[in-house]
């Protein structure tokens, strides 16, 4: 399963997954194209869609005892525990719900970091998105510690276990270490970074923003050894508007914003919607019905793992062919000015994500060609508050970044490869 090089989807396979995304060759108002920036935010499934707008036109209270009030509350109950056990991979812990997983991020960080007593220093990485690296710094001024910042590995685009443990020390209460990044696509050994920092400090709170990652490969909070992890269900194929998060045992039950009478470990405030938890619930049965295609099982967890897996390897091969492309177009690898940042040989430590650019073009002037082309990807620049810090710290003055999805075909590389050839000549 772990082939280097990814193994791709039939086509015949692959077509029906895209069949089940809304737009997912067009633009009902700008026509044919590409989208190839789900970084930004996926293509929408259309079941999750669906599911939410079917749940969104009853009135009923999800707290009522009776009726459809009932119906209602089994979806953020089942949906609670799905999110947990099947995405996360949680055997217990509690769920935070907030309107944006940049919002679960503070949440939690804050909660530790207000109520653990001990610790000088706090940790976190320059490839951050700001929800994580601003909540680290936030808190440490709030709490009088040292912020604590390690930096990327320029060659690589991702964060070296061993650098990390150069800013880890006993006095560390925190650290928090993204499990890939959104622009250079570089995997963090999340697995690694925690354990090793356990040995340290065996007190350590561990983080991991896992918004660019949970889409595109499984995460396993149990397996990591982290206590808080999030997602975003509008960059996993899912709705806008929720944020998710894991939060382990010993954080569940640390003082936060709750209603007085409420369990220790409840995190939700207010009446909850069930129509996102009936989103992501859809969203969730669409990997295991991937999973399901490829193996016999009747547990869930097991097809949703098979699912992610598949997802990774169909990516990873879309990765292989984007960079070395065929005999009959050549590869970003391979294009006269094309340059492709942080790249490397080893695939097995990337998600599905490029980030490039043309001599000769400027970011933004070559993003508004490609969409004059049909395809829509995004720059990450210098002058944005999201991009500053993280394309600086990977030596670039910025980037384009290009995020296909598992259900793009060959056939969406091959025409993106003509179209990046065809921009790149005309930058000569």
């Amino acid at each position: 399963m772990d082939n280097k090089y990814g193994i791709l989807f039939s086509d015949e396979f692959q077509k029906s997954l895209k069949a089940q995304f809304c737009f997912g060759d067009a633009d009902p108002e700008y026509g044919e194209r590409l989208f190839f920036e789900n970084s930004g935010g996926s293509l929408r499934l259309r079941s999750a869609v669906e599911a939410k707008c079917a749940l969104e036109e009853f009135p009923d209270c999800p707290e009522r005892v009776r009726g459809r009030g009932l119906d209602l509350a089994a979806y953020v109950k089942n949906g609670t525990q799905e999110i947990l056990e099947i995405v996360f991979g949680a055997k217990s812990g509690a769920l935070i719900t907030e309107l944006s997983a940049s919002q679960t991020m503070f949440h939690a960080v804050g909660t530790i970091m207000e109520h653990v007593t001990w610790g000088t220093n706090a940790v976190t990485s320059s490839l951050e998105h700001p929800s994580a690296h601003d909540a680290v710094e936030y808190y440490c001024n709030r709490t009088g510690r040292e912020f604590r910042v390690v930096p990327a590995n320029k060659v690589t685009g991702g964060i070296d276990p061993d650098e990390v443990m150069k800013y880890v020390d006993k006095d560390t209460c925190l650290l928090s270490i993204m499990a890939a990044s959104n622009i250079s696509g570089n995997i963090m050994n999340i697995k690694e970074i925690a354990r090793r920092a356990k040995e340290i400090n065996p007190d350590i709170y561990i983080v991991s923003d896992a918004v660019q990652h949970a889409p595109h490969a499984v995460v396993d909070v149990e397996d990591w050894g982290v206590d808080v992890a999030n997602f975003a269900p509008y960059k996993f194929f899912g709705v806008r508007g929720c944020g998710f998060a894991y939060v382990s045992d010993r954080v569940a039950k640390m003082p936060h914003r709750k209603l007085i009478q409420k369990d220790a470990d409840v995190w939700a405030l207010g009446t909850p919607t069930p129509g996102n938890f009936a989103a992501m619930m859809a969203v969730i049965q669409y990997v295991c019905d991937i999973g399901a295609h490829f193996i016999d099982s009747t547990d869930k967890r097991t097809l949703y793992v098979e699912g992610m897996h598949r997802i990774h390897m169909q990516e990873r091969a879309l990765l292989y062919r984007m960079l070395e492309g065929t005999e009959e177009v050549p590869g970003l690898r391979h294009i006269k000015n094309v340059e492709v940042y942080v790249d490397m040989e080893d695939l097995t430590c990337k998600d599905l994500i490029i980030a490039m650019g043309i001599k000769g073009i400027e970011y933004s002037e070559c993003v508004q060609k490609y969409l004059e082309h049909g395809v829509t990807v995004f720059e990450r620049l210098r002058s944005s508050m999201y991009s500053k810090r993280i394309v600086e710290a990977l030596g670039l003055d910025g980037a384009i970044r290009v995020s296909p999805l598992h259900c793009h075909g060959t056939d969406d590389i091959d025409k993106f490869l003509k179209i990046t050839k065809e921009i790149a000549e005309s930058a000569e």
